[in-house]
């Protein structure tokens, strides 16, 4: 028998969707997992009724939804978009994809907002991550031991220059800048593909920041930045010295490990609002 009012989590990858439905357990709420196949860890969905689905069987996905009894969803977890070639919509997805219309080819923004429209139109509410898990929301400051210095914070305002520039065009949330130059921008591969490969361009001296921010105007439901002890092992082997991420609206995986990594390998975690930290030349 479907349970009335479920929460919905659509799974990708990492520990937070299972952090997300733990929370929303909690807080005396039901919830249901659907893993998409090739992101979503088994083991984290493991402790919670669940189902499994290809990205491309928008048809699966609602009805395991609908069957759960679920009219709010939330969406958690990377997941890297696949070509239209490898998607094989089922005739659900076909007619959603339809819908969705020129926003399935342009950036991850325009996809996800038109998602979270078609989602609302078939009768589900969509909650954001930060609405469930209130405590992973990274906080302003600096996390941990160690600070930046003078030269990391003129890297980081550099970098917030960029990271807004690239939000804008819908390409990415990240970038990574080292004495002035911006040596790598987050694009379609990813955060951790961006950081070896950032890794590769290093310049002799202090090393670079990551600086990681929400896109202007992007829709909060979906694909916040998040952070964890893997984007800090990351960073630690190509060189950095820290992380800059956005006071608010970044998620972090797990804040005691996050800092604990940070402060083994002597890199910065720093919580900023980029509009008061360009406008006044630092942290608020």
């Amino acid at each position: 028998m479907a349970t009335e009012g479920a929460l919905g989590v659509l799974a990708g990858g990492g520990a937070l969707p299972g952090r997300v439905a733990a929370a929303a357990e909690a807080a005396g709420r039901t919830v249901f997992l659907v893993g998409f196949e090739g992101y979503a860890e088994p083991a984290v969905l493991a402790p919670f009724r669940h189902g499994w689905s290809r990205l491309g069987a928008a048809g699966h996905t609602l009805a395991l939804l609908r069957e759960a009894g679920c009219r709010e969803v939330v969406l958690v977890g990377p997941v890297k978009r696949p070509s239209l070639l490898h998607l094989r919509p089922d005739a659900e997805g076909a007619r959603l994809l339809a819908r969705i219309g020129r926003a399935a080819f342009a950036g991850d923004d325009g996809l996800l907002a038109a998602i979270v429209r078609v989602l609302a139109e078939e009768g589900f509410r969509v909650r954001g991550a930060h609405e469930i898990l209130a405590e992973a929301v990274a906080p302003s400051g600096l996390l941990g031991r160690h600070a930046p210095d003078a030269q990391a914070l003129a890297d980081i305002a550099r970098g917030v220059a960029v990271a807004h520039a690239l939000g804008r065009v819908d390409v990415g949330q990240g970038c990574v800048v080292q004495q002035g130059m911006t040596l790598a921008v987050e694009a379609a591969e990813g955060t951790d593909a961006m950081l070896a490969r950032a890794g590769g361009l290093a310049r002799p001296g202090p090393g670079g920041v990551l600086v990681k921010l929400v896109k202007p105007g992007q829709d909060r439901r979906a694909d916040l930045p998040t952070i964890g002890s893997g984007t800090v092992r990351a960073a630690a082997a190509a060189g950095l010295r820290g992380i800059a991420f956005e006071a608010g609206g970044t998620l972090v995986a797990d804040r005691a490990a996050l800092v604990q990594e940070a402060d083994a390998a002597g890199l910065f975690l720093l919580g900023i609002d980029p509009e008061t930290f360009i406008r006044e030349g630092g942290p608020s």
